[in-house]
């Protein structure tokens, strides 16, 4: 299914209905399972219903208005309770609890008070947990294994990549919120352990830097550049990440010592500068 497609079909018939006077077009999950259930497994189910739907507003909307509300609502209910993935939840609980807890949250607010406020607790719930995630990101150090590939290793005091040299990887794009963890790292990494002499920041996972983040960055740059022994260097940047550093001026004096495409080229410009 092309879920893309269902909205723009959903938009061109509720424009539809605009100009005609009918009744608002949108899409049902209850009828969409009967449909399931039924075996319905192309556009040709849709069309067969509404012939039906049809006939019987032509033929048999007297015997109907017989039919108890409570039918509907009885038909209406055991179709919703099969929406009700528990399997589902179940596996969503064992493997990410915070997106479980956003779903339950959003059950309980359509149940206790209705659909339009619960979609707005789930937005609100969704943009809460990604911001969680965003402010304290999975940033690391990285290190080489036994056959030479690169390996995470925890941001701590006196982390080293080799002695004098540390990569640092920030795991998200920086902005207003997580750039104070950003010189956290970096004041963690640099003001502990052995003599430091080259800092290459990896920005791999970096998409984009806003501009609090930029004056964050800058200030830090300018305070390694004062302290003069370490060389600080960026990695793995992506061309519109390169503009928006150029763009917030953070180049020369004000930006980093130097720029390399992988963290492998930055350890061998280490390697071949030598001590000092």
């Amino acid at each position: 299914m092309d879920t893309d497609t269902d909205l723009a079909g959903l938009v061109a018939a509720n424009v539809a209905a605009a100009f005609t006077g009918t009744f608002v077009v949108n899409g049902s999950p209850t009828k969409t399972q009967i449909v399931d259930d039924a075996g319905g497994r192309s556009q040709l189910a849709s069309l067969t219903t509404g012939a039906i739907a049809v006939v019987v507003l032509l033929v048999a909307t007297g015997p109907l208005r017989y039919l108890p509300d409570a039918a509907l609502a009885a038909v209406v209910f055991l179709i919703g309770a099969q929406l009700v993935d528990l399997r589902g939840l179940h596996r969503l609980r064992l493997a990410r609890p915070t997106e479980f807890a956003v779903a339950v949250v959003t059950a309980a607010a359509v149940i206790g008070l209705n659909v339009q406020y619960g979609i707005g607790v789930a937005i609100a719930a969704s943009i809460i947990d990604h911001l969680r995630h965003s402010y304290r990101p999975r940033s690391y150090v990285l290190v080489k294994s036994a056959a030479g590939h690169w390996m995470p290793a925890p941001v701590k005091p006196g982390a080293r990549t080799v002695p004098g040299l540390v990569v640092y990887r920030f795991g998200t794009s920086l902005y207003f919120a997580n750039a104070s963890r950003f010189v956290e790292d970096v004041i963690t990494l640099t003001r502990h352990g052995d003599p430091l002499r080259w800092l290459v920041l990896d920005f791999a996972a970096i998409g984009d830097v806003d501009y609090t983040a930029s004056s964050v960055l800058s200030r830090a740059f300018g305070q390694l550049h004062e302290e003069g022994h370490i060389h600080v260097v960026t990695t793995s940047l992506v061309q519109p990440v390169r503009d928006e550093l150029q763009h917030y001026g953070l180049t020369g004096d004000h930006g980093p010592d130097g720029f390399y495409d992988t963290p492998g080229a930055a350890l061998a410009a280490f390697h071949a500068a030598g001590p000092g």
